[in-house]
């Protein structure tokens, strides 16, 4: 499994991209992985969370590929679903820590 977290806009308009592979985690984060996309319903997602841009406001998109297919979900931080919420969080954090 692959996975991508692309963040853009905000105050400061600094993107962060983090790309891990599944490989490169431990067997209890992918487990957490796994349960974070089966609770989020990450593949029945639609690619694009609709609301209406509102300034200074982060967009977020979640890009899994796994077993041969691929998913993306865009969405803005005010449209993000509860869901998936942690999902972000803990990618967000892989980003800042060094792998």
């Amino acid at each position: 499994m692959h996975v991508t977290l692309q963040r853009t806009g905000g105050f400061a308009g600094i993107p962060l991209i983090k790309s891990i592979d599944a490989a490169s985690l431990s067997a209890s984060e992918i487990a957490d992985l796994q349960q974070m996309l089966e609770t989020a319903r990450f593949f029945e997602l639609p690619a694009l969370i609709p609301s209406k841009p509102q300034p200074d406001r982060f967009e977020y998109q979640i890009i899994i590929e796994q077993d041969g297919k691929k998913h993306s979900v865009t969405a803005a931080e005010q449209a993000l679903p509860a869901e998936l919420k942690p999902l972000v969080d803990w990618l967000i954090k892989l980003g800042r820590t060094a792998r």
